[in-house]
């Protein structure tokens, strides 16, 4: 099943750069507003420091992926690599299903098995991430984020991809999507599968990162591990704290006179009262 909210605070990892797109770092929770649906909330938990973070890397192992593999593996490799000690990783593989490489440890060396997976099948993009999503929904660090390496074609998910991002949003997870097709050209089925990733990416947050080869892969993944230490962890609890089972907009606000621009998810599915 997909998982949902079961507590009233809702925590929000926020990313706040300038007009250059450098972080900003220093901020106090005094400095930022929170609104869901329109209405200002108090923040009731806040955390600037750099803290440990946990991460899902979903490698797409499916049968579009054929050209892919080694630029995809390459890809989880040098993730592991950047690391910090303290941090930590699973790493799954999906196609017709979605199935476990490695569980969450220190190890920064991908496993043989990875080396020996073929690319073949269906793609159950929606699917691998609400299990990520399970995952990362029982780790103790505030920090989550799911790694999406693929072309973003789902085609067999029995979730779909609102599920799925729900999931996501509801484990306090930040997606960020590579898509390693970029020198595929355009089709309206490329467009979809682009439109998908960019969708989990803004909506929960996190950034979409088109590569095409080795370099902006090591550049993309050295700026992802940047972006998940420098995130500030804002909590609120809802003034108005309704088990409606909808949708509930945010908007982070900093009071800075500057032009910062702040990055996180859009909002939250309340879960749903059993109360008749």
């Amino acid at each position: 099943d997909v998982i949902s909210i079961e507590t009233n605070l809702i925590l929000l990892n926020v990313v706040v750069t300038d007009s250059g797109g450098s972080y900003v770092s220093g901020l106090q929770a005094k400095d930022f507003e929170v609104f869901e649906d329109g209405k200002l909330q108090k923040i009731t938990t806040f955390g600037a420091e750099s803290t440990p973070f946990a991460a899902v890397i979903l490698l797409d192992t499916s049968g579009s992926m054929e050209q892919r593999m080694p630029l995809a593996r390459s890809a989880a490799i040098k993730f592991l690599e950047g690391l910090r000690d303290e941090d930590s990783a699973a790493v799954y593989n999906f196609d017709s299903k979605v199935k476990l490489i490695q569980d969450f440890s220190a190890s920064r060396d991908l496993q043989p098995v990875a080396f020996n997976l073929k690319a073949d099948g269906m793609t159950v993009l929606n699917d691998s991430i609400v299990e990520a999503s399970k995952m990362l929904s029982e780790r103790p660090e505030k920090r989550r984020a799911i790694i999406v390496l693929s072309d973003g074609a789902d085609t067999r998910s029995k979730y779909s991809q609102d599920k799925a991002l729900k999931a996501a949003i509801a484990a306090n997870s930040t997606i960020y999507t590579v898509d390693i097709s970029s020198l595929d050209g355009f089709s309206k089925e490329r467009t979809q599968s682009i439109g998908a990733l960019k969708s989990f990416a803004d909506k929960s947050g996190g950034k979409f990162v088109p590569v095409s080869g080795g370099g902006e892969l090591r550049d993309a993944f050295k700026k992802i591990i940047e972006e998940l230490s420098v995130q500030y962890t804002i909590g609120y609890e809802p003034n108005a704290t309704v088990r409606d089972g909808k949708f509930h907009a945010i908007i982070v606000k900093t009071k800075s006179q500057k032009p910062l621009q702040i990055r996180t998810r859009k909002g939250y599915n309340a879960p749903k009262s059993d109360k008749k």
